[in-house]
């Protein structure tokens, strides 16, 4: 059994080959990046955040709020800012880890799930985050490009799928270097189409359902926001590990979280806007969001919205694969993580094709999947941050004797338990939301509580445990 980190060195000289190069294939899979092979500053991150969410899956949680939700535009936009506040304050606090430690988000998660353990949200990060949200986010670029060009969903499908996985394979310094040159581009165009959309809302209008403030609404909008944004929270430190180990921790979670935050609370404010226009005009969500704009406006904001689709595919992908390597696959250490992106980008492609049926629907439903699991992760990942005194060996990361299995049980319970009292699906309604409906979808931050409380009751033991036997 494996007692310490991977030092191949083959691997490392592969790592410091591969430096800060684009156009080549990056090296190895969950590794720790050698402190020679860092390179890059905080201030780039606000682009790799700002890029992937600059498509149209940002903009439909707002359109969800009021058309489906029924808030009102002003409602809307306070229950955005707190799911979304939410989400950027976690984002921060794992982002600034990654230059620390030099390893991908789900290694870190090690520490309180254990080795074997870590394998159940690694597996629920590769499957949901990996496959869903690929799924998710082509499937709106392959709308985007059918309206635009007049060809079916399906080649648009196609397209898209193709283009991602691609930059995915070549790996991190290409993902980085896409987001921040597509970030400002993207930005310009979605900020006209912002203005244009502004400029013929009723922001003032009543809410859609017709009655005054519904709280259902209210925390259904908070769960889906927050699902949305603290979907990218297990990918934090995967994009920060290459930062060098003298760089700011406050600068690489501000910079982080601040493009997260900015870019996914502005376009939800302009989905919500755009309900309030009027009735779609069309069945196909891109192209009533773009029934709206001028033609020129329209034909780049749907050239965008496919652009932004593989911005945050690609992302998607990068990390869903490394999700997969941190299970414990044995694949060739130089080919790992790209093997990985290809099959994901097929598997990715099937689930999209499946779900073009009915993408809206789908899309409200998977939001909140998400937030399930990520409410019960990070309870549990910021438990072990309170309790870990000292900074982690390496070796711990690494160790398959490791075990802390008040992690395991502590994430298994509040996950159960958060579904079955406070899940809002249209398939299963929980017990205590059948008799408060009020309530909407809690269920995120029930199972954040019940994780957190339950991890520094059932793992605290492993903890000081771990902190001795690894210094």
């Amino acid at each position: 059994m494996s007692t310490e980190a991977p030092t191949d060195d083959d691997a490392a000289v592969s790592q410091l080959n591969y430096g800060s190069k684009v156009l080549a294939v990056e090296p190895g899979g969950n590794e720790p990046i050698p402190a020679e092979a860092r390179h890059g500053t905080p201030r780039g991150l606000f682009w790799t955040w700002t890029a992937p969410n600059l498509e149209f899956a940002t903009i439909f949680v707002g359109v969800l709020s009021v058309g489906v939700f029924g808030l009102s535009f002003w409602q809307a936009v306070v229950a955005i800012v707190v799911g979304n506040g939410l989400a950027a304050a976690a984002h921060y606090l794992l982002s600034a880890d990654g230059p620390l430690h030099g390893v991908p988000q789900m290694v870190l998660g090690r520490l309180a799930f254990g080795y074997r353990g870590n394998i159940l949200p690694a597996t629920f990060m590769a499957v949901m985050c990996g496959v869903g949200w690929f799924a998710t986010n082509s499937a709106s670029g392959a709308f985007a490009l059918s309206t635009l060009f007049g060809f079916t969903p399906l080649v648009g499908l196609i397209i898209i799928v193709i283009v991602q996985t691609a930059f995915a394979f070549f790996g991190h310094n290409l993902v980085q270097r896409f987001e921040r040159i597509a970030a400002p581009i993207l930005a310009v165009i979605f900020l006209i189409a912002a203005v244009i959309i502004f400029s013929k809302s009723h922001l003032g209008a009543p809410p859609s359902s017709g009655g005054g403030f519904s709280m259902s609404g209210f925390w259904l909008t908070v769960g889906a926001a927050f699902g949305y944004t603290a979907g990218w929270t297990p990918y934090a430190a995967d994009y920060t590990r290459y930062l060098p180990t003298t760089v700011s921790r406050v600068q690489t979670g501000v910079y982080a979280s601040l493009g997260l935050f900015v870019s996914c609370t502005v376009l939800m404010f302009v989905g919500a806007a755009s309900v309030t226009i009027g009735a779609a005009s069309s069945d196909n969500p891109t192209a009533a969001f773009t029934a709206n704009l001028p033609t020129l406006v329209a034909d780049l904001t749907l050239l965008a919205i496919a652009v932004g689709a593989v911005a945050a595919n690609a992302i998607n992908v990068y990390s869903g694969a490394m999700a997969f390597v941190t299970m414990g696959f044995k694949l060739p250490m130089n080919t790992q993580r790209a093997l990985v992106t290809v099959l994901f980008g097929v598997v990715g492609f099937l689930v999209a094709w499946w779900a073009l049926a009915d993408a809206a629907a789908s899309y409200e439903a998977f939001l909140l999947l998400v937030a399930y699991w990520i409410g019960p992760w990070l309870g549990v990942v910021f438990a072990d941050r309170l309790l870990r005194k000292e900074k982690p060996s390496l070796n711990l990361l690494y160790d398959t004797r490791y075990v802390n299995w008040g992690g395991f049980a502590a994430f298994v319970i509040a996950l159960v338990g958060s579904v079955l009292l406070f899940c809002n699906q249209e398939k299963f309604v929980g017990y205590v939301v059948r008799l408060v409906p009020e309530l909407g979808d809690i269920g995120a931050f029930v199972g954040f509580a019940i994780a957190f409380v339950g991890y520094v009751i059932l793992a605290r033991t492993s903890v000081e445990a771990s902190q001795r036997s690894h210094r």
